[in-house]
């Protein structure tokens, strides 16, 4: 398993939401601006998060792109499921060979087992979260 760009940059995306929609709606325009990433492929990704229904969108002047839900209600593995699709490093078949198959249980599936819980036991929020707690050390005063 190898996060794209398209999940990588929808993480960036939502918590750049989190971060600017205090209480109005984000445009793609600004969120292309602070992220460096294209507003075409905002779109796409958008587009791919609305049918997930980790965002809605509405249209016109005072339009703009906002979470669905609060973002401690998305876990980590839920968006990134929607814009990677499935989150397993192997794929596991039953097989006629009885070593296959212990490995299979033994360690693919252990390891796919760690990935998913990895990505399920982290919200939106904590990252939000998370990247203040890293700006505020960043911070120097003179």
């Amino acid at each position: 398993m190898k996060i794209s760009t398209k999940g990588r940059y929808g993480l960036r995306a939502l918590i750049d939401i989190c971060l600017f929609s205090s209480s109005d709606m984000v445009t793609v325009k600004s969120i292309s601006e602070r992220q460096g990433i294209s507003e075409r492929y905002l779109e796409q990704i958008f587009s791919s998060l609305r049918k997930g229904g980790i965002i809605n969108a509405k249209k016109g002047a005072q339009g703009g792109y906002f979470l669905a839900k609060k973002p401690k209600d998305f876990r980590i593995g839920d968006i990134l499921s929607v814009l990677e699709g499935d989150l397993l490093l192997i794929d596991i078949e039953r097989d006629e060979n009885d070593i296959e198959n212990f490995i299979s249980e033994n360690l693919w599936n252990v390891i796919n087992n760690k990935i998913v819980n990895f990505f399920n036991s982290m919200t939106l929020e904590d990252l939000v979260n998370n990247y203040k707690e890293y700006k505020k050390e960043d911070m120097y005063y003179i």
